[in-house]
């Protein structure tokens, strides 16, 4: 593993739809000292921009079929078909893919999602990105099935969008080169697996530890060199008995109503 010190700071790369506002909030948290910047990259772009070094890490859609890139699946989002507000689908709550077997189905060239036979009728030509293909369907042409985070971030006045059970699910990973695991990716994949800040490998969590190791110190020199600490003790005990022996301890007070003072005055009483 390198050294986190060979860069100033963290360069994340993101593909559409995923939203890494929530980590990178946490990361300015816990290290407001190394600058974090977002680079949003195409499914193709971002793969490119993490082997040539562009990037630190991104957030991909698996498969990462890449040997030299390391993953680690984060979540699973599900799958949704977008069509017209006034489409049949929009009535339901969720379909099945033969639902749509009347339908014409975009199949993007950036598609999210795997799939061994796509549910309904073929169109004539596959749009060049999703964002070209929610135009089409807002157009009429026909529905896309996409992930989730797709849909909402192409959201429009006119579509809607629909569940759709029994489909290929698209999966979120944190990837990043395998030779290149700084102590900068250790601190961030501990952020996205949820880790705390005394948990944290990397850089993040020495700190938290020497800081620990001070306040470990701190308490036992008292108890090494206060040799007064138990003397002080030691009239609290007195006092808890002063409640029942009155105020002799402190001296000259023992008439007062003290064990002693009571059998002095006894004595006289047995002479006479």
């Amino acid at each position: 593993m390198t050294g986190s010190d060979a860069s100033p700071s963290f360069r994340l790369a993101y593909v559409p739809g995923v939203t890494p506002s929530k980590w990178v909030r946490i990361w300015h948290e816990r290290l407001p000292d190394v600058p974090l910047s977002l680079v949003p990259a195409s499914p193709d772009e971002i793969y490119e921009l993490l082997r040539a070094g562009d990037v630190d890490a991104g957030f991909v859609r698996l498969p990462v079929d890449q040997d030299d890139l390391s993953a680690i699946p984060l979540y699973t989002e599900t799958t949704v078909v977008v069509v017209p507000k006034d489409h049949i689908v929009a009535a339901v709550e969720q379909i099945s893919p033969g639902d749509l077997d009347d339908d014409i189905v975009l199949h993007p060239l950036d598609d999210a999602l795997d799939w061994e036979k796509l549910p309904g009728r073929p169109a004539v030509e596959r749009p060049a990105t999703t964002a070209d293909a929610v135009e089409l369907v807002a157009a009429g042409i026909g529905v896309v099935l996409v992930p989730q985070s797709l849909a909402r971030l192409h959201h429009r006045k006119d579509l809607t969008y629909r569940t759709v059970t029994d489909t290929p699910e698209s999966r979120v990973a944190l990837a990043w080169p395998e030779d290149r695991t700084t102590d900068l990716v250790e601190d961030f994949i501990g952020i996205v697996r949820g880790r705390t800040v005394n948990s944290t490998r990397g850089r993040a969590p020495a700190p938290a530890a020497d800081q620990q190791k001070s306040k470990s110190g701190a308490k036992s020199t008292p108890r090494k060199g206060d040799a007064g600490g138990g003397a002080r003790r030691k009239p609290a005990a007195g006092k808890a008995g002063g409640r029942t022996a009155g105020k002799n301890p402190r001296g000259g007070g023992g008439a007062k109503g003290g064990p002693k003072g009571g059998a002095k005055r006894g004595k006289p009483r047995r002479n006479g």
